[in-house]
């Protein structure tokens, strides 16, 4: 995958996202994918049997 059009598809996700949040929705929604992805990232480490 290029990795330019990658970083557009994710800002462009995100403002799809974020139109019509509150300040509060932004923050939960920001934290819940922050730590998907820390979450994703440290099962990528090991063995996947989830």
């Amino acid at each position: 995958m290029n990795p330019c059009l990658f970083a557009n598809f994710i800002s462009v996700l995100a403002c799809d996202i974020a139109r019509g949040k509150t300040q509060e929705e932004l923050a939960i929604l920001s934290a819940f994918f922050t730590q998907l992805g820390d979450t994703l990232a440290t099962l990528s480490l090991f063995d996947n049997d989830c």
